[in-house]
């Protein structure tokens, strides 16, 4: 049996409702859903993950809304980040955080579900949002590259787990990074700029050779340009398709190999869009 497993930066789960994400949510009901900046309060995100839940219900993939399990945490800094995890599967653990990082800045960016698929398996699913950095802004590069390096001591865990006959792992989210030149429209003119820095693709180039983990949307496709995620909202990135590819499915091997396709739903025009990302959905056969 296969699963979906989708994730969508939401540029705020408040504008993404108003802007019909429900509709989105009633075509596709993935089977797991890592949602990052979600950028809300509780009280303002529960009544809209009850309206998913309904929707779950309405299309038939669930039989009852207490079936959707939720999880969520939201940044200490009002108006930022924060990450969302829903699960039509049995979840039997669920984790807050990223390592020993306590600051404000890091909170609200990272979940971990370990569940259950419909074959016994247990995976551990990640949804994670990197901080965007920025050149100009020292502390901001600073905070980036301390939240990448906790990565990697997290990810080292994860990786040695799965490779000792534990839970496999995909990390799922808005990692804020184009790896290679085939991720990016533009690659010569942004070699400078956060996002594309060689410090920063360094880490994904760890990831998948020290740690092994696997691009699976990647390594589905091929060496391909793009395609992209993400489209700056300036200009007329979108229509002209110069974008970047920062969302990713990063997975431990056996996982990996299960995968059977991927899909990024890119909306048509501006007018359809929920936000300046598009999900990205990877189906496993596990």
């Amino acid at each position: 049996m296969s699963i979906s497993i989708t994730t969508a930066n939401l540029n705020g789960i408040r504008a993404a409702n108003r802007k019909h994400v429900g509709q989105w949510v009633s075509e596709h009901t993935p089977n797991i859903w890592c949602m990052q900046e979600v950028r809300a309060p509780q009280s303002e995100i529960d009544p809209i993950l009850d309206d998913f839940a309904s929707r779950y219900v309405a299309a038939g993939a669930i039989e009852q809304e207490e079936q959707l399990t939720r999880m969520n945490e939201v940044c200490r800094i009002k108006g930022r980040a924060g990450v969302a995890l829903l699960s039509t599967l049995p979840v039997v653990d669920m984790r807050y955080g990223l390592g020993d990082l306590h600051e404000d800045v890091d909170s609200g960016r990272w979940i971990e579900a370990d569940i259950q698929t419909p074959e016994g398996y247990t995976i551990t699913v990640v949804c994670v949002y990197v901080h965007a950095g920025n050149v100009d802004d020292e502390v901001k590069m600073t905070q980036k590259y301390r939240f990448l390096d906790a990565m990697v001591v997290r990810m080292r865990e994860l990786r040695d787990i799965a490779a000792n006959g534990g839970n496999q792992a995909v990390l799922c989210g808005d990692f804020n990074i184009a790896h290679t030149p085939i991720d990016i429209k533009n690659a010569k003119s942004n070699e400078k700029n956060s996002g594309f820095l060689p410090q920063e693709r360094a880490y994904i180039d760890r990831w998948l050779d020290e740690l092994e983990f696997v691009d699976v949307m990647r390594n589905l496709a091929g060496d391909i340009q793009g395609p992209y995620t993400w489209w700056s909202q300036r200009g007329r990135a979108f229509d002209n398709n110069t974008g970047w590819r920062i969302d990713y499915q990063f997975a431990t091997p056996e996982l990996a190999e299960a995968a059977r396709g991927w899909r990024i739903d890119k909306a048509p025009s501006y007018d359809t869009r929920w936000s300046d990302h598009a999900p990205l959905t990877i189906e496993y056969q596990v």
